[in-house]
């Protein structure tokens, strides 16, 4: 660790960068970078331990900036501690087309950058996730392995999304005391003051929910350095209030909303120069102030140097395990689990609701990846996430694989992006399809990060019966498909099931969601293939007696339906196919032979599925006919409204007929 003479110098170069970007790119918040800059010189200088030129290193320190408008703070420490992908020429390029120095930091964009953030409250929720992850590894692995801090920066703004609540409420309960949120409590927000709008006393909120709690000035470097290191001997989440001053050392915009979210302007930051003793050009960097920044860089590698002797004498089994599982690699034995899984399948042919052939899957899943972390929004016993290898991760517990997430469906789709951000862990978790819309922001920020989470969605239609249109989804499936990089299943039996997360825990790169039903279904795989023919997104369950007349495509329930009107129709001499369509986003990767080969030739195509049309057309072509939702459900029997909403074999038979004609 660095402590040095010249630290003012040191936390004005991150302003002095911070405003300089800002202006040359004519856009962004230079108020809190040049107000939490103190904070950020003493954490990354004395505490955090981490190495630039190795910059995954498994046990580093995370810093996660759920502020991430104040996105200059964390590029200006990147360049100044010497992380190769943010060099001057990415500071000058702050903004602009494809440079690493995104408005808001992007995961992937740079090393250095743990997490994508900007949507406030989200970063502070991946922490808590990155923290869970590190008392989980630690159980498994031990001190010597896995042993290590996350620190968060929140804003005014974070605290008051309540995504915050949901996170710091689990975190306090889960006692995750290598956690460390530093709230850069300036007052200000794009209104104005604060005041405006809340009065929140947010250390008696943390407090309420078992953090321990510090109050100090954020300009001071002895204060900051105390209550860091104080937070770090708790056994309790610790929240630093740190009371700094948006936009510090600004003659007339320090203090103020002027601060926040446009340039300073240049006669402003000339005064802001003469005001802090700063006599350098734009974005220069006294060689002395930049020398003692690098060298804090290298010093915080030395704990990696200890690390990496420990490691290299752990067994080599053990070592091998690990390694594994930081590069997110499967073990072999899945496949082959799988496959004896669909073998049995194929002789029993069960019926049974997706959601307990999920569990059923996941029983098979869970007994050969072990880094697998389960968990329900409170719904368990309806999502059939929890297996018989997964005993309750607590704070008496860390070493189990199952979090009781409680009512918090977006703290927990949050906390799991954390998860799988830390590496080593694969997280899924349970809720309602309809609860999605909960969870949504957190599941686009995996699917922009290209992350490795899994949603377990049940009660996947009006299916689910007598709860009603509150909690019948209808739109959530298009909802769902519409988000880029998103894999949606919607498998129509266990076969399907199986085959369908087997794709969501092999793919490192695409978070996926999985559609499942509350009503039982029947086996319609009932052949077995050693093929996964859910990676083609669409394929031909049940072909024609000859050349099709009629195509019906359809996903998981209502399959059965598309089968009962396939038999009803070549029963009437009219030739009838029908196609599986268990994902929409692996169908549109499939060569483009493949994909005619499979919407086909026929002049009829009906899609089936108890939701909303939007997204069919690519298959049935806006002339094709749909049998599904076109307003909410109801209150009933789940039989008794598939036939009140028309979603029957007879009216499939009916509209072929009706297009036949």
């Amino acid at each position: 660790m660095t402590k040095t003479n010249n630290y003012s110098d040191m936390a004005n170069a991150i302003r002095f960068l911070s405003m300089d970007a800002v202006q040359e790119a004519n856009s962004g918040h230079p108020g809190l970078p040049m107000g939490a800059a103190d904070i950020a010189t003493v954490l990354f200088t004395q505490f955090m331990n981490f190495d630039p030129k190795n910059p995954d290193w498994p046990d580093r320190d995370r810093f996660v900036l759920s502020a991430g408008h104040g996105s200059m703070l964390l590029y200006s420490l990147l360049y100044l501690l010497g992380y190769e992908d943010i060099d001057i020429k990415q500071i000058k390029n702050f903004r602009q087309l494809g440079s690493n120095t995104a408005g808001h930091p992007e995961y992937g964009h740079a090393a250095g950058i743990e997490t994508t953030t900007g949507p406030l409250g989200q970063g502070f929720a991946n922490a808590v996730g990155m923290a869970i992850a590190e008392r989980k590894l630690n159980a498994e692995f031990g001190d010597d392995i896995v042993d290590h801090r996350t620190y968060c920066l929140v804003g005014d703004g974070c605290l008051m999304e309540g995504i915050s609540q949901e996170a710091l409420s689990l975190a306090g309960h889960l006692k995750l005391n290598k956690l460390t949120v530093l709230w850069d409590d300036n007052a200000i927000s794009i209104d104005g003051a604060i005041s405006l709008s809340d009065s929140t006393n947010q250390i008696a909120r943390f407090k309420a929910s078992g953090w321990n709690t510090l109050k100090i000035d954020g300009h001071n470097p002895q204060e900051i350095a105390a209550a860091i290191k104080t937070a770090g001997e708790s056994d309790k989440p610790t929240m630093i209030a740190c009371k700094t001053k948006i936009g510090f050392g600004s003659p007339n915009k320090s203090g103020t909303a002027g601060a926040h979210g446009a340039p300073l302007g240049e006669d402003e930051i000339k005064l802001t120069r003469k005001a802090l003793g700063w006599d350098e050009k734009p974005f220069k960097i006294p060689e002395d102030v930049l020398d003692a920044w690098r060298i804090a860089g290298l010093n915080s590698c030395k704990e990696k140097k200890a690390w990496e002797k420990r490691f290299s004498e752990l067994d080599p089994e053990i070592r091998g395990e690990f390694e594994r599982r930081i590069r997110g690699d499967m073990p072999a034995a899945l496949e082959t689990a799988i496959q004896e899984m669909k073998k049995q399948l194929a002789k029993d042919q069960p019926k049974m609701a997706t959601r307990q052939s999920s569990q059923a899957v996941l029983e098979v899943i869970n007994g050969v990846v072990p880094e697998t972390i389960g968990g329900s929004a409170d719904l368990t016993g309806s999502n059939n996430t929890k297996t018989s290898q997964t005993e309750v991760f607590s704070a008496e517990d860390y070493s189990g694989r199952y979090i009781h997430y409680g009512i918090r469906e977006h703290g927990m789709a949050a906390a799991m992006n954390g998860m799988a951000l830390h590496g080593g862990l694969l997280p899924y978790s349970g809720g309602f399809l309809i609860f999605s819309d909960y969870c949504r922001p957190s599941i686009r920020l995996a699917a922009l990060m290209g992350i490795r989470v899994v949603h377990v969605l049940t009660h996947d239609s009006i299916g689910l019966g007598e709860d009603g249109p509150t909690h019948q989804p209808v739109e959530h499936l298009a909802s769902l498909r519409a988000i880029p990089n998103l894999m949606v299943f919607r498998p129509a039996d266990t076969v399907e099931t199986a085959e369908c997360w087997q794709i969501a825990v092999e793919a490192a790169n695409t978070p996926s969601a999985i559609a499942l039903t509350r009503q039982g279904l029947p086996t319609v795989r009932t052949e077995y293939s050693q093929d996964n023919l859910c990676r083609c997104g669409a394929y031909e369950l049940s072909p024609a007696s000859k050349d099709a007349q009629v195509s019906i495509f359809a996903s998981g329930s209502e399959i059965e339906i598309a089968i009962a009107a396939q038999a009803q129709l070549e029963d009437e001499g009219v030739a009838t196919r029908v196609v599986s369509v268990p994902c929409f986003e692996l169908f549109e990767t499939q060569s483009a032979g493949y994909q005619q080969s499979i919407i086909g030739d026929a002049p009829v195509k009906i899609g089936v599925e108890a939701a909303i049309r939007q997204g069919w057309d690519r298959l049935i072509g806006n002339d094709g006919a749909f049998i599904g939702m076109s307003s909410f459900g109801a209150s009933a029997p789940a039989g008794d409204l598939y036939k009140h909403f028309g979603i029957t074999a007879e009216a499939v038979v009916k509209a072929a007929k009706k297009k036949l004609k």
